[in-house]
């Protein structure tokens, strides 16, 4: 029996209009704070990607895949607006709190690596280290998102704290692959 395969389309039009469908919810424009959200969030995730493909740094190669998980969850929770009427809340995946003590770990090990830190550092120095710093500011904007988004909607306080430490070890990375690099950090000088 032959068994025909029907490809999968990405487009469906529905957001032609400016508008989108919540997860488990309805639909909404756009640029809702909401979508922005989870969308600057989509946009970190990719951010991290990009310094993944580069990274040289020991565990990099690891850690960061983790956090792309990490954060496709975190969407996941804000994509879906608390439950209205009698909508069931949909099945959501776990949001990573025990990421958060890792990643102060992981910070501890950066900064090690990289020593003391002297002056502001300018984003940059080698390339592994400007993708982790361009990495770093777009979590800065998905947490100003996100708090945004808090005052406005109840979300799990989790999230902050988990975006807040994420930019903290994306700075430490980034610190650690101009360690490696040997090239140091790029201070900012008056």
């Amino acid at each position: 029996m032959l068994v025909r395969y029907t490809p999968m389309r990405i487009y469906t039009r529905r957001g032609d209009s400016g508008r989108t469908a919540l997860f488990g919810g309805p639909r909404v424009a756009k640029d809702d704070m909401r979508v922005e959200a989870y969308g600057t969030v989509d946009e970190l995730n990719a951010a991290i990607g990009a310094a993944a493909v580069v990274a040289q740094a020991a565990n990099a190669e690891t850690r960061l895949p983790l956090l792309q998980s990490d954060l496709f969850a975190i969407g996941a929770h804000l994509a879906t607006p608390p439950p209205e009427g009698r909508r069931p809340v949909p099945n959501l995946p776990s949001l990573p709190s025990h990421r958060i003590a890792e990643m102060e770990e992981w910070i501890d090990e950066a900064l090690d690596e990289a020593g003391p830190l002297r002056n502001f550092v300018l984003p940059g120095g080698s390339g592994p280290a400007a993708s982790l710093h361009l990495a770093r500011a777009v979590c800065r904007r998905a947490e100003r998102r996100v708090v945004a988004l808090a005052a406005a909607s109840p979300i799990d306080p989790l999230i902050v704290r988990y975006l807040n430490r994420l930019s903290d070890y994306l700075f430490a990375a980034a610190r650690a692959e101009n360690a490696v690099a040997g090239c140091g950090d790029v201070e900012w000088h008056r």
